[in-house]
C-alpha cells in the first residue's frame, strides 16, 4: 500500500500517535497496518546510538562507532567527494545498527566564534555551508539511510537558545541564515529538516508557517519530513498548521490528545493533519524498505577514512622553514593533548570512538625518537603548573624541534553554553611563551573546535589547527607533521584578532530573550573585508609544503543577464617539489552598488591534487545567484545591473586573478534606495565596533521589528527557570532541577554533561521540564505549577505533591 492508502485506513488516534516519538529515539507504529518502529538518532560526525535505555537527555553510552572530524575540521577540506565518502560510511555504520535517520548536518552559520557548539557547524559563509552540507547528506542517503539537516533556522547561540528570539531582517535572513538551508535542500533533498528551538522574529521556529511551509516546501521544494529538536515544541497544534509533523521525543501522549481534540472541535483541519500523517508514512515505508539485514560495515576502513578527512582538513595557519619535520632531528613532544587528545565536542554529539589514535603512540610507531612532558594538567579548571611548565622547558632546552600540543578543553566549548572569551587556558598559553624563550624552534598543533587569540603566534615557527580531527586526529597529525601528506586544509572561518573586532560583538547573547542581528549581512570575512579590519587569518587562508601558481583566468562571456551561466577557467600549477593540493576559490564583487553589499562572497570553489610540476585546469560556474541578492521590496532574489569582478584566488585575502563581467539587471534595487538615508550605518563604513542604531535596524525591517520581551510576570510556559528563580515556589523547582541533574551525571565521565545541562536548565523554559524529567514532570503539574508562581492556589492541589 501506498503512504495515502495506509493513511485512509487509520483511525483519527492513530494518526495523532505517530505524529509524535514513542520515547527518546523511536518513532510510532501502527503494526496492524505493517508500519513498525523505526530509530533515529544523533550524529552529526559520527553515529551516536545509546547502549542502554535512554536518560531524559538521551545522552547515556552510546554503542563504539567511528568518530569522524567534526564539521568545523571537515569542512576545511573543501572537498565534496571526502565529505561524500564519510556521509557513505556513516550511513553504513547506521544500517548496522538499524538506525534508519542520523541526526545531521548541522549547518547553522557560524555568526559569532563564541558560539559553544560552533565545532558542529561548518561555515561563516553559507555557500560553504551549504555544497559541504548536500554532499554528507547525499553520502548518507545514498545507503539507503536518511539525514536530518538542522536546526531550522537562524540557531546561532547556545545561550537560552529556547526561548530567544532571533531577530533578523529579511534580506540577512535569506541571503546568509537561510541560503545555506537552501543549496542543501536542493541538492540534496534530506529526508528530513529538524526544526530549532529558538523564535525567528517572534515565532517560534517549530510553528513557524513561513519557514516550514511557505519557504521550505513551497519555495524549496522540499518533500520529506519536518522533526523538531529534542524538546522543542512550543504550540503542537499551531506546528501542524504550520507543516512540522514529527515531535521527538514525545509527551507522553499529550499533545497527541492535543491533536486529537483540536480536529474534533475543527481548530485543525484533518486534512492537514493527513498531509502530516502521510509523510510520516512515507519516512516508516522508505526506511523498512532500505533497511538490511545482518549488515556489517568494515571498521578498519572506516578509521582508515577518518585519518584521512582529519589530514585533508587540517589547517597550516604559519610555518617558518619549521614543517615537516627533517629526519634525524632532536624533537621534544609537549602538551597532555599529545597523548590525551581533544578529538570531538562535547555534547549530544559525543561519539563513543571505536579506536582512538593519539600523536605519541603515531611518532612512535613511526620510529621518531623524542622526549614527552605533558607541560599542563587536564583536570578541569587547572592554573598552570610551574613544576610542569619547567619539566618541559628542560626537555624543550637544545631540541632541533619543539612540538606542542594545545587548544580548548571540553570545559570551554560545549552544546548548551556559549564561551566567554577567545583566550585559549592560561595553562597553556604560559607553557608556550615559556618554551619560546627556552628554544626557537616551537610548533604548536591546535586541537579545538573555534578561532582562539594566539598572543605568541609571532614567538613560534609554525601553528597546524587539527581543530576537533576525530578518534584518527593523532594519527592524522603526525602525518602531517612527519612530511607523508602536505597539509591542504583551508579556514572556513575568520580568526580575527580579537573579541571586539567580531562584527556582533555589541549584540550577541546581550540578552536571554532577544538576539537582534544588527550586523545584517555582514558576517564573517563580509564584515572584515567591508570594515577593513585586519585579522589573525583570514577566511580561505590556509598554507602547503608546497607552492601554487594562478594563471590564465578566462570567463565564457563578458555579459551576463538572469538565466545565464558563465564558465570560469584558469589553470593551477603545483611550482614546488612534492605533491600536494590547492583550494582554489572564486569571488563576486559588484563594483558600485547602490544598496549596502559585501565586497565580494564566494560563489564557487574547487580542490585539486597535483603532482610536483603538474597544472590542472580548474572550472567554476556562475549562475543568476551568484550575482543577485534578496530584495526585500519585491520578496524576491533580484539582480542589480552593472559592472562586476570575478576574482580567483588561494584565499579571500589573496585573489590575483581577475576578469570583468558587465551585468544586465532588473532595476529593483530603485525600490531601495530610502535605506541610504534612513539605515546609513550600513552604506557608511567603516562602521566602528558594528553601532547600529535604533532607526537604522527598524529600516531594515520597515518598521515590523517584533516587540521585546516585557517583565516575565506573569509565568508561563515559556517562562525560565532563571525567571523564577527568585520566587518561593520557583526556588524550589530550580534546587530541584539542579539536584536531579547532578544525580544523572554524577560519575567521572559526565563532569562534561553535567555543566552543559547546568547551563542548560537556568535558561530552560519551564515547558521543558517535562522532556527533561522524563515525563515524571506532567503537564497538568506544570499548569498547577504555574498557577502556584504566579500567586494563586492551584486548581488541583494534589499535582503540587511534586515539589515536596
Amino acid at each position: 500500500m501506498t503512504a495515502k492508502e495506509i493513511v485512509s485506513q487509520l483511525t483519527l488516534e492513530e494518526k495523532a500517535s505517530l505524529c509524535s516519538g514513542k520515547d527518546f529515539w523511536t518513532l510510532g507504529s501502527v503494526e496492524r497496518l505493517g508500519l513498525s518502529s523505526i530509530m533515529v538518532t544523533d550524529g552529526p560526525h559520527g553515529l551516536r546510538k545509546q547502549q542502554a535505555a535512554s536518560d531524559q537527555l538521551g545522552i547515556n553510552q552510546s554503542m563504539p562507532s567511528t568518530c569522524f572530524p567534526a564539521a568545523s575540521a571537515s569542512v576545511c577540506s573543501f572537498d565534496r567527494d571526502l565529505l561524500f565518502q564519510m556521509g557513505q560510511a556513516m550511513g553504513e555504520e547506521c544500517l548496522q545498527e538499524k538506525v534508519a535517520v542520523i541526526l545531521g548536518p548541522g549547518i547553522n552559520i557560524k555568526r559569532s566564534p563564541l558560539c559553544g557548539r560552533n565545532f558542529e557547524y561548518f561555515s561563516e559563509d553559507p555557500f560553504v555551508s551549504g555544497e559541504m552540507g548536500a554532499a554528507l547528506i547525499n553520502g548518507i542517503q545514498n545507503k539507503g539511510v536518511g539525514a536530518s539537516l538542522k536546526h531550522y533556522a537562524v540557531n546561532n547561540q547556545e545561550k537560552a537558545r529556547f526561548v530567544c528570539d532571533s531577530v533578523v531582517d529579511q534580506r540577512a535572513l535569506r541571503e546568509i541564515y537561510l541560503a545555506n538551508f537552501e543549496i542543501a535542500v536542493k541538492k540534496s533533498q534530506p529526508w528530513t529538516v529538524m526544526g530549532c528551538y529558538n523564535p525567528v522574529n517572534g515565532v517560534y521556529g517549530c510553528e513557524n508557517k513561513k519557514l516550514l511551509s511557505d519557504i521550505l516546501r513551497d519555495e524549496w521544494g522540499f518533500t520529506g519530513l519536518v522533526v523538531t529538536d529534542w524538546g522543542a515544541i512550543n504550540d503542537r497544534v499551531e506546528g501542524v498548521k504550520a507543516g512540522l509533523d514529527l515531535e521527538m521525543p514525545g509527551s507522553w501522549g499529550f499533545n497527541n490528545a492535543k491533536i486529537v481534540e483540536a480536529v474534533k472541535n475543527s481548530v485543525l483541519d484533518e486534512s492537514i493533519l493527513d498531509k502530516t500523517v502521510i509523510r510520516l508514512v512515507e519516512l516508516i515505508l522508505k526506511s523498512q524498505e532500505n533497511a538490511k539485514e545482518d549488515y556489517r560495515y568494515d571498521k578498519t576502513a572506516h578509521h582508515e577514512l577518518a585519518r584521512k578527512v582529519a589530514r585533508e582538513s587540517a589547517v597550516l595557519l604559519k610555518n617558518e622553514n619549521a614543517l615537516p619535520v627533517k629526519q634525524g632531528q632532536s624533537i621534544a613532544l609537549i602538551g597532555a593533548f599529545a597523548k590525551t587528545p581533544r578529538y570531538q565536542g562535547a555534547g549530544s554529539s559525543k561519539i563513543n570512538p571505536s579506536k582512538l589514535d593519539n600523536a605519541f603512540d603515531a611518532f612512535t610507531a613511526a620510529g621518531v625518537s623524542f622526549e614527552y612532558a605533558p607541560g599542563y594538567s587536564l583536570v578541569p579548571g587547572s592554573p598552570p603548573d610551574s613544576a610542569l611548565i619547567e619539566e618541559a622547558c628542560r626537555i624543550a632546552k637544545g631540541k632541533d624541534q619543539v612540538i606542542v600540543f594545545a587548544g580548548l578543553p571540553d570545559e570551554y566549548e560545549s552544546e548548551g553554553f556559549d564561551r566567554s572569551s577567545l583566550d585559549m587556558p592560561d595553562s597553556h598559553n604560559q607553557l608556550i611563551q615559556a618554551l619560546a624563550e627556552v628554544n626557537p624552534n616551537i610548533i604548536v598543533v591546535l586541537l579545538l573546535g573555534s578561532p582562539v587569540l594566539l598572543p605568541w603566534a609571532n614567538n613560534v615557527k609554525a601553528i597546524l589547527s587539527i581543530y576537533l580531527g576525530g578518534q584518527a586526529g593523532g594519527s592524522a597529525a603526525a602525518d602531517l607533521l612527519l612530511g607523508k601528506v602536505s597539509p591542504s586544509g583551508k579556514l572556513a572561518e575568520t580568526w580575527p584578532l580579537s573579541l571586539q573586532d567580531t562584527p556582533c560583538y555589541r549584540y550577541y547573547t546581550g540578552s536571554t530573550r532577544r538576539a537582534e542581528y544588527r550586523e545584517s549581512i555582514f558576517v564573517g570575512y563580509r564584515y572584515y573585508d567591508k570594515n577593513k579590519k585586519p585579522v589573525m587569518y583570514p577566511f580561505g587562508h590556509g598554507l602547503s609544503y608546497t607552492q601554487f601558481a594562478y594563471a590564465d583566468l578566462k570567463i565564457s562571456s563578458s555579459s551576463f543577464k538572469s538565466g545565464d551561466t558563465i564558465q570560469v577557467t584558469f589553470t593551477i600549477k603545483n611550482t614546488g617539489s612534492v605533491a600536494g593540493a590547492e583550494i582554489a576559490q572564486v569571488y563576486v564583487a559588484a563594483k558600485k552598488s547602490r544598496i549596502f553589499r559585501a565586497e565580494k562572497e564566494l560563489k564557487g570553489f574547487e580542490k585539486v591534487f597535483l603532482q610536483s610540476g603538474e597544472t590542472k585546469t580548474v572550472n567554476v560556474a556562475l549562475d543568476t545567484r551568484s550575482f543577485a541578492y534578496y530584495n526585500t521590496a519585491k520578496s524576491m532574489w533580484a539582480v542589480e545591473g552593472g559592472e562586476y569582478e570575478i576574482l580567483a584566488g588561494p584565499s579571500s585575502c589573496d585573489l590575483p586573478l581577475k576578469a570583468k563581467v558587465e551585468v544586465s539587471g532588473d532595476g529593483y534595487e530603485e525600490l531601495l534606495q530610502d535605506q541610504k538615508n534612513k539605515a546609513s550605518e550600513y552604506f557608511n563604513f567603516p562602521v566602528k565596533d558594528m553601532v547600529v542604531s535604533d532607526a537604522s535596524f527598524e529600516t531594515l525591517f520597515d518598521g515590523k521589528i517584533p516587540p521585546k520581551q516585557q517583565d516575565p510576570r506573569p509565568i508561563d510556559l515559556n517562562s525560565t527557570l532563571d525567571e523564577i528563580k527568585h520566587l518561593e515556589a520557583g526556588k524550589k523547582i530550580v534546587e530541584l532541577a539542579f539536584h536531579q541533574a547532578a544525580q544523572n551525571f554524577s560519575g567521572e565521565g559526565n563532569k562534561d554533561f553535567l555543566r552543559m545541562v547546568e547551563n542548560m536548565l537556568i535558561d530552560m523554559p519551564l515547558r521543558s521540564l517535562s522532556f527533561m524529567s522524563g515525563g515524571m514532570v506532567k503537564p497538568p503539574m506544570l499548569d498547577a505549577l504555574i498557577e502556584v508562581l504566579n500567586g494563586r492556589p492551584p486548581s488541583d492541589p494534589a499535582l503540587m505533591g511534586f515539589l515536596t
